[in-house]
């Protein structure tokens, strides 16, 4: 049976050697390659650059002209997931950052991006689940890319709200072809019966999902299906970005 990972233990030690490290190589910037901001690997200029997500869609988090409870898409179909936090628009310079910590095995690009993100979290928590669950990468993607991207964001996330981590409770049964280039409407058959909950996993009824870029909800809406037939009352969704349509 997955347990609950407590982070807080850790949390000292790793800021401790986080600052050790800024200490003896400073900062840099990922995307521009000039100096830092004190402890990140960002400059302040690109930092300003990443486009916040200030007016959306509250349930799906689509950028939106104006803030509103819900899109027209949401309003016609309402999703199995009641809230989408995503401080983020899937833009560039993010889209940089966000292929190198994907695709590029850069771990330093997803710490910025965590770091960003918390950022815009403690200015505007979303409302708190009990339970954060990342989304699983099938076992054979997981031996390819030697992480899961979407656990190494939920870590510092749960961190800094004290909300638990289930890293194991939500499971991918098959491996898909990649999402990028499909419709909305195959990323949805793309994804059917792929996640499915870990058996003997006791779900608390306010869990969120933790993505790193949502882009058509395809993703989300499968695994909020599968965790409300599993017992969750009531699932969100916490990505780092939310691409425009």
């Amino acid at each position: 049976m997955a347990e609950a990972v407590n982070l807080k233990t850790r949390m000292p030690v790793d800021r401790w050697w986080q600052r050790l490290g800024f200490w003896l190589i400073p900062a840099r910037c990922l995307l521009c390659g000039g100096v830092g901001q004190p402890a990140r690997d960002l400059c302040a200029a690109c930092s300003a650059d990443l486009e916040p997500n200030l007016t959306a869609c509250a349930c799906c988090g689509l950028p939106l002209p104006l803030a509103a409870a819900a899109c027209g898409r949401c309003l016609k179909r309402r999703p199995a997931f009641e809230a989408t936090w995503a401080p983020l628009r899937y833009t560039p310079p993010l889209t940089g950052l966000m292929t190198r910590f994907k695709f590029a095995g850069d771990l330093a690009a997803g710490r910025v991006l965590a770091e960003v993100a918390l950022d815009h979290w403690r200015r505007a928590p979303p409302a708190l689940p009990e339970a954060l669950l990342p989304v699983p990468l099938h076992a054979a993607r997981l031996r390819e890319r030697g992480y899961n991207q979407a656990l190494e964001l939920a870590r510092p996330l749960a961190l800094a709200s004290g909300v638990s981590l289930l890293p194991d409770s939500l499971l991918r049964l098959r491996e898909t072809p990649a999402q990028s280039g499909l419709s909305a409407l195959a990323r949805r058959r793309n994804l059917r019966g792929a996640f499915t909950v870990r058996k003997g996993v006791a779900l608390p009824r306010h869990v969120a999902v933790v993505d790193d870029v949502m882009t058509t909800g395809a993703t989300a809406q499968e695994c909020a299906l599968v965790l409300r037939r599993a017992g969750a009352a009531r699932v969100d969704i916490w990505a780092i970005a939310r691409a425009p349509l």
